[in-house]
């Protein structure tokens, strides 16, 4: 039986209505393509603290988690992924990529120019077709 790992993602809007996408290392699984930063939810840990410690870690600036974007489940190959998106803004630092190729901001309407992680690709479609979130 395939393991299921839970995984929380940060769709981080700037005030020029971009959003924050992060390309995957070549060191990384599914490597070489886009994601939304973050990772995985340890046992008994609260959604938005594991995605407050894990932007921490990965890109060294805080968030403040807004909403859930979307909730889904992927099957990959040899694992199944519960990816959970939470909608959030930065409230200090300003992201560096520590474990990621890059960091780019786009527009909602570029977001489909890049080649997504495939369990990050029903949050893309579904924030390009939504308005932006105003803070």
């Amino acid at each position: 039986m395939k393991k299921t790992v839970k995984v929380v993602a940060a769709i981080i809007e700037n005030e020029q209505n971009e959003i924050l996408c992060a390309l995957r290392s070549p060191e990384m699984a599914i490597p070489n393509m886009w994601e939304f930063p973050g990772g995985k939810v340890e046992p008994n840990e609260d959604l938005f603290y594991a995605l407050t410690r894990e932007i921490e870690e990965e890109l060294h600036c805080q968030i403040e988690p807004i909403e859930l974007h979307n909730d889904i489940i992927h099957e990959y190959e040899t694992f199944i992924i519960n990816l959970i998106a939470i909608k959030c803004r930065i409230t200090g630092g300003t992201p560096i990529p520590t474990e990621h190729s890059k960091l780019i901001w786009l527009k909602r309407e570029n977001l489909n120019s890049l080649v997504w992680a495939p369990a990050d690709v029903p949050a893309v479609e579904k924030l390009i077709n939504e308005k932006s979130i105003v803070l």
